[in-house]
């Protein structure tokens, strides 16, 4: 065997060593996934209510993590890599209201499946240029057909307001080649002032509203079982019975 083809064999052994390592990222963004596909549809049958307006995931390119190991100057191997870069996986969920992240933040936590690794609350600490966001670094257990890997994965939790304002201030960011002029930096802190002004009122609403929903529950829509997109009804009298049970 010549030393080409010697060399071509061993830069396939690396490429599939790289889509698995890829690969194992790919199925820990799958299990978040569903974890919060779990809880949104809970939400919405249990409390008649959608807390996730909507969730986006990603994983970092091969090039994007060589770029930043570079940067960090770490040395270039899959178990250094694996140790420092933790946004491999990266999943944002956008909510409604404040409470609502923070409802789900403990939720997700909460799970025995799940290690939190690390906690980052830049709503109560917002940083410098007023971005505000809940970011959590979990690790979450991969199933293969010879072994199980422990995965991080990123979790950027934020509401609607606060994720229009990242996504504006992304824009300008590179748009003035991450130097932006100071009259903007100072319209940008504004505007998250604003924004956070909004994510307080709207969320004021919210309890008006759930506090006069609570007051018009009937015993009939008690009686309706909805389960997806399947209607049950539940007879009063085992309500009665669970209902005697608890007291």
């Amino acid at each position: 065997m010549d030393d080409d083809t010697k060399q071509l064999q061993q830069m396939k052994i690396i490429k599939n060593e790289l889509t698995r390592f890829m690969m194992t990222y790919k199925f820990g963004l799958d299990e978040m996934n569903t974890k919060f596909s779990i809880l949104k549809e809970e939400f919405q049958h249990i409390h008649d209510y959608n807390p996730i307006e909507h969730i986006k995931s990603r994983l970092k390119s091969p090039e994007s993590i060589l770029k930043k190991m570079y940067r960090k100057d770490h040395e270039i191997s899959l178990e250094s890599i694996k140790q420092h870069i933790h946004d491999i996986a990266g999943i944002r969920v956008v909510c409604s209201f404040i409470s609502d992240i923070y409802k789900i933040s403990e939720m997700i936590q909460q799970q025995n499946d799940v290690t939190v690794i690390e906690c980052k609350d830049y709503i109560q600490n917002p940083k410098p240029n007023g971005y505000k966001s809940l970011h959590l670094i979990l690790s979450v257990p991969v199933f293969m057909s010879d072994r199980e890997e422990q995965v991080f994965v990123e979790i950027q939790i934020r509401t609607v307001a606060m994720d229009f304002w990242a996504s504006l201030e992304h824009k300008i960011y590179y748009k003035y080649d991450k130097s932006i002029p100071e009259n903007l930096t100072k319209e940008l802190k504004d505007a998250a002032t604003v924004a956070n002004e909004l994510d307080k009122r709207m969320e004021q609403l919210q309890r008006q509203v759930n506090t006069i929903k609570n007051q018009d529950v009937s015993e009939s829509e008690l009686s309706l079982l909805q389960v997806n997109n399947e209607k049950f009804h539940f007879p009063t009298d085992m309500l009665h019975s669970f209902l005697k049970d608890n007291e």
